[in-house]
């Protein structure tokens, strides 16, 4: 599939008011969801051969959802890789406690080979760090948890 079908495909899934759309052949695999921003969210990866299962003499208990947090947070505005320093040397940008002003660098997403400075755009204190460093992260996801000042 070329890169003018992928953007077609987008502009349709957009000007519908698609929530969630699949397409799969046999090299590859498309998913798309439309975030509650009106962004468009998309994973391409190959498609994966078909794996017999294998039956499971008792059934696993499931494990337990996360407890969601109300708590306001710091999002990622793209996809990327988190890392908490601008080197593996530096020290993190901000921690748990740290006072933050929205002008703070708060983490370096990378994105195509770029290194994106994060800013926290609110005053607040770090609460909870949410995501690992060198951790992929997707468009909206939640970095860090911050108590409103």
């Amino acid at each position: 599939m070329e890169y003018k079908d992928l953007k077609r495909i987008i502009e349709l899934v957009k000007d519908n008011g698609i929530v969630e759309f699949e397409l799969e052949t046999e090299a590859f695999k498309l998913s798309s969801k439309l975030a509650s921003t009106g962004a468009v969210q998309m994973v391409a990866a190959p498609a994966a051969a078909p794996v017999a299962a294998a039956p499971a003499p008792a059934a696993a208990p499931a494990a337990a959802e996360p407890a969601v947090s109300n708590a306001p947070t710091i999002k990622s505005p793209m996809v990327g890789t988190f890392y908490r320093s601008s080197s593996p040397e530096a020290d993190p940008f901000c921690k748990v406690g740290d006072v933050v002003t929205p002008e703070s660098t708060v983490c370096i997403i990378e994105a195509m080979k770029v290194m994106n400075e994060i800013k926290a755009e609110q005053k607040g204190r770090i609460s909870k760090i949410l995501i690992e460093n060198g951790e992929a992260v997707e468009f909206g996801q939640s970095l860090f948890e911050i108590e409103p000042l």
